[in-house]
């Protein structure tokens, strides 16, 4: 009855978990300097006796989020499998080590950005949204799930979402490169690691403006390729000759991984204004000095010693190299890249333009 256990204490609240998120603290972020630009990672002389790559490296092996792995029809190659929606439009396998590959660098992506899922200045509750290339889905579902009042759209060649979903979140199989036909704008339009998605990734963004309604933001969170150096690069390593290997193979195979740098451009001949570029920095291994850096190389690593065979089948294959001789090679590119005298890195741009509010 009412009033019976008015004077019973509260369960006590559970005991406090420090997240990965919250080891970044502002002292450990990238430095904007001048707001413009992060800067570089800096050489940590003595990586090996820092005992926070270690520490670290067990967060990121149990990171991932479980998924639902039921598939449809798929092409094996390789042992892997690939999409059958549009075969071949993307090289890269979409089978369960790719999808918990694909969760690992959704988790990379936000540490990046301290724990966000987006940098541009979204309004309190956006209506609808889009996620181009969903991947598994995770990025969308947690937006969804963060945004409860707004409907949540992926897509992607791939059925390899859950089932089990936010009431507010649905995934379709659509190649973002072909014609648009949603009913409704959207507030807010996403795309994340598409550098190997798009034979015309303009083509995309100029879709998405058609599509956005007036003030509404697109976002693409993607890589520069091929990866930098600290210093000289050591043209003698597996890791630098993979870098240029890749790129002869796209190039046989007619596709561009090189098109980030050229996304702000895009966006404002589609159309948008206010167009930011954000450049952030991930070393290959934790080499880097801080926190920071260390957190973020070694996600980096571990999404790299998992994913390098996937990404390196097909391109590679291109140029004559056999899937055996394929694998061989990748396990040198893993050495490398665990390798802390190797002062390698990628830079990711978080980039984001909006539609002009005049504009129907």
């Amino acid at each position: 009855m009412p009033g019976d256990n008015e004077d019973a204490l509260p369960p006590p609240p559970p005991p406090p978990r420090t997240s990965l998120y919250e080891m970044i603290t502002e002292d450990n972020r990238i430095s904007w300097g001048d707001g413009s630009a992060p800067s570089l990672p800096s050489i940590d002389d003595d990586p090996r006796s820092d005992s926070d790559a270690m520490s670290i490296t067990d967060s990121v092996r149990s990171s991932t989020m479980s998924l639902d792995s039921t598939l449809y029809n798929f092409v094996e190659e390789n042992g892997r499998t690939y999409h059958k929606y549009k075969q071949g439009r993307y090289f890269l396998p979409n089978d369960p080590a790719e999808q918990e590959r694909l969760d690992l660098q959704h988790h990379l992506f936000c540490i990046t950005i301290g724990g966000r899922l987006n940098v541009c200045p979204l309004p309190e509750k956006p209506k609808r949204v889009l996620d181009i290339a969903t991947g598994t889905g995770i990025w969308a579902i947690e937006f969804a799930s963060q945004y409860p009042d707004t409907q949540v759209v992926g897509t992607d060649l791939s059925p390899i979402q859950p089932h089990y979903l936010p009431e507010n979140c649905r995934f379709e199989i659509d190649d973002a490169e072909d014609e648009w036909a949603y009913s409704e704008p959207f507030t807010f339009v996403h795309g994340r690691a598409l550098l190997s998605c798009f034979d015309d990734p303009f083509k995309v963004v100029k879709q998405a403006y058609e599509y956005l309604e007036p003030g509404g933001f697109i976002e693409f969170q993607d890589a520069i390729f091929p990866m930098d150096w600290i210093g000289e690069p050591v043209k003698e390593s597996a890791l630098y000759r993979w870098n240029e290997l890749v790129l002869e193979g796209l190039k046989v195979l007619g596709r561009s991984w090189s098109n980030v740098v050229n996304y702000p451009r895009y966006f404002e001949e589609a159309g948008f204004e206010n167009v930011v570029d954000r450049r952030y920095y991930w070393p290959t291994s934790p080499w880097a000095k801080g926190k920071y850096f260390k957190t973020v190389a070694m996600y980096f690593l571990e999404d790299m010693t998992v994913g390098v065979e996937g990404i390196s089948m097909k391109v590679l294959q291109a140029l004559g190299m056999k899937s055996d001789e394929i694998k061989v090679f990748c396990d040198e590119v893993r050495r490398d890249l665990a390798d802390t005298n190797l002062h390698a890195y990628l830079t990711v741009s978080y980039i984001y333009g909006q539609k002009p509010l005049n504009k129907s």
